[in-house]
């Protein structure tokens, strides 16, 4: 499905654009009657305190900064919902996945353009401007790899450009099935690489990406149990050379139990232990899901300065387990929000959902706080903002020379209208249940209009043929 009006989603060759809100969210906090300008996609001034100049767009409602999805499996938005129905009596992550992978091998590369257009759309719509593309789906049915490398990789670009979201490409390195290089079964073939061909994709997605300004790419391992510590480190060794140690590298570790004990059986110590003695963690690391973690575990993450990549509402549909996010809080741990399986596409529901979670748990209320910032609210999104740049190597925030990404919330809702700035995230984000995102802008193009996207008419039909297709057979 190609969007041949390109020009009206990325066209950042225009004069400076200049805006005037009432209410901004500035990395100091609220401000009022705020004039801001922006040239070539980036931000280029703000005035406090200001009134609307001629020719000055006027924003009606909060402007936020939007924030980066860090975590996405594309192609599972087309099963979210299906595999709400108990057949084994001892349901859990591994019975779902058994479910996602009858799912995978009826996907041709249009259907996966086709989801991800809609699923990108979706979350443009949610306030979202980047998304952090953990993919896996490689290969044809029986794991034929297709004539063109990276051929499923680039029906995810596509996406991305057809929708306006800015992509942070994480190809991953499946290899097996268990640890200490189990055979991968049959059930996994189109997500196998060696390697050697890893690598080749690597450099095939790089080449691809290498002249978009908004797609970032990175380096991503499936899990510990999916390859071994020669492979991780050999990547890692050759892309070094390549990106001057600067690559993102995200992996899934420590999301269930049984990862746990089956990492004990085989090394002797738990997953995110066994990353962190073996490989060595920093900054670069995005540690997905990381749900069960000792107080050694959890300090080493935080100490190193890698985020945590939390997916909420995907941790609670799978009966992961909840992540121990009071303490690590009291650590500075950096942490940010993926929307994973994409049960839901909403911030607000991954930030209320992570916060609850916490509450049920400690039978408590007011979780997730630091001393710096004791509104929830703000501390959930600006923590989000923070984790999900480091993680998808981009700078979303209203400040100068940001790529100029933004939201307006809609001010027609009573708890917009009514209340003062400080309040208004906590309003949001715990009072509200329909979406409030009226406005989106990325780079400056404004995307989501009065809650619409231009291509969301024709996206959604060719979801709803998808859909029928492949989880119906019609």
């Amino acid at each position: 499905m190609p969007n041949n009006n390109q020009t009206d989603l990325f066209d950042n060759k225009r004069l400076p654009q200049t805006y005037f809100a009432k209410r901004v969210l500035l990395p100091s906090g609220w401000a009022n009657n705020v004039l801001f300008s922006i040239k070539n996609g980036q931000f280029l001034s703000f005035e406090r305190d200001s009134t609307p100049t001629t020719g000055s767009q006027r924003l009606t409602g909060p402007v936020l900064p939007t924030i980066a999805n860090l975590h996405s499996h594309a192609f599972q938005r087309v099963m979210a919902g299906a595999a709400e129905v108990c057949l084994n009596p001892n349901d859990s992550f591994w019975s779902w996945r058994d479910l996602m992978y009858k799912i995978v091998q009826k996907l041709t590369p249009d259907d996966a353009r086709v989801i991800a257009t809609q699923l990108y759309i979706d979350m443009l719509k949610a306030g979202y401007t980047q998304v952090g593309e953990f993919h896996y789906l490689h290969h044809g049915l029986g794991g034929k790899h297709y004539d063109q490398v990276g051929e499923m990789a680039n029906q995810l670009i596509a996406a991305a450009d057809d929708s306006g979201m800015g992509l942070t490409l994480l190809p991953v390195l499946y290899s097996h099935s268990g640890f200490g290089g189990q055979a991968p079964n049959a059930g996994q073939a189109r997500f196998i690489n060696s390697t050697e061909s890893y690598l080749k994709l690597h450099q095939a997605c790089q080449s691809k990406i290498n002249d978009h300004p908004h797609h970032k790419l990175g380096v991503c391992f499936h899990s510990l149990r999916a390859v071994t510590k020669p492979q991780i480190e050999t990547v890692l060794n050759t892309l070094n050379a390549s990106y001057r140690d600067t690559c993102l590298i995200h992996i899934h570790i420590a999301e269930q139990q049984k990862e746990v004990q089956d990492s004990l059986a085989y090394s002797g110590q738990r997953p995110v232990e066994w990353l962190h003695s073996e490989i060595g963690l920093n900054e670069r690391w995005c540690l997905v899901h990381a749900t069960h973690l000792t107080e050694s575990e959890r300090h080493a993450i935080a100490k190193s300065q890698a985020v945590v990549g939390l997916c909420p509402t995907t941790e609670a549909n799978l009966g992961d387990g909840i992540f121990p996010g009071v303490a690590f809080e009291q650590d500075n741990g950096r942490w940010g929000i993926g929307s994973d399986s994409h049960v839901s596409l909403s911030i607000v529901e991954e930030l209320r959902t992570y916060e609850y979670g916490q509450r049920l748990r400690d039978q408590q209320r007011n979780r997730l706080y630091r001393a710096d910032q004791t509104r929830v609210g703000d501390n959930l999104y600006l923590q989000a903002l923070r984790g999900g740049n480091q993680a998808c190597d981009v700078s979303l925030g209203l400040t100068k020379g940001n790529r100029a990404d933004f939201m307006v919330l809609d001010e027609s809702h009573p708890f917009m209208a009514a209340s003062e700035p400080k309040d208004l995230l906590n309003r949001w984000l715990f009072a509200s249940n329909e979406n409030l995102v009226k406005d989106v802008f990325v780079a400056g193009n404004h995307i989501i209009k009065n809650f619409h996207h231009q291509q969301e008419e024709n996206s959604r039909q060719a979801f709803i043929q998808v859909i029928k297709k492949v989880m119906y057979n019609t």
